[in-house]
């Protein structure tokens, strides 16, 4: 997981929480989280990276109004640089799906990630829970959409009938 800033992070972790919660008896997870910030450290970018290319799920969490900053371009770069055994890159946005031509931006060039990677692309576009409404897993997780050309499945269902094709499946395995 690569993160903007805190509250980003802790969308993040909601979403990986909700995915060992409802598939943690048929995977094993593990997870590592890294800030946008540290990516630009060179020998962190490449540990970050390192650890991509063992990761099935790769979630990247971010407001969406900005570009993404070099630094998260850097790394998406060097892991795609190496053959990547990933399955998934799961795009996290706080703004709604049309919110702005840059969250647009960020999602189309997440896309692209994943389809030079020959990965699904999965992202959630809808608000998150406002401090009034409960911020359960359940909610979190609703509008998360496959995006990837060709393959119409919803995307929790699908996904985890997918997943029981490859054993020993987890975040970071």
């Amino acid at each position: 997981m690569v993160y903007e800033d805190f509250e980003t992070g802790k969308h993040a972790r909601k979403t990986y929480d909700y995915l060992t919660h409802h598939l943690g008896g048929d995977c094993q997870f593990s997870n590592e989280m890294w800030k946008f910030d540290v990516l630009a450290i060179p020998r962190l970018r490449e540990q970050a990276a390192r650890d991509v290319r063992t990761a099935d799920i790769i979630i990247v969490s971010c407001h969406g109004g900005s570009p993404l900053p070099p630094e998260v371009r850097s790394w998406i770069d060097l892991w795609l640089s190496e053959e990547v055994s990933s399955i998934a890159l799961v795009a996290l946005f706080d703004s709604p799906l049309d919110a702005s031509p840059e969250t647009q931006k960020v999602r189309a060039y997440l896309a692209d990630a994943a389809k030079r990677g020959n990965m699904e692309f999965f992202a959630q576009p809808d608000r998150w829970p406002g401090p009034t409404q409960t911020a359960g897993a359940v909610q979190l997780f609703p509008a998360l959409v496959p995006v990837a050309e060709g393959n119409t499945f919803s995307a929790l269902p699908g996904f985890r009938q997918r997943i029981e094709t490859f054993p020993h499946w987890g975040i970071n395995e």
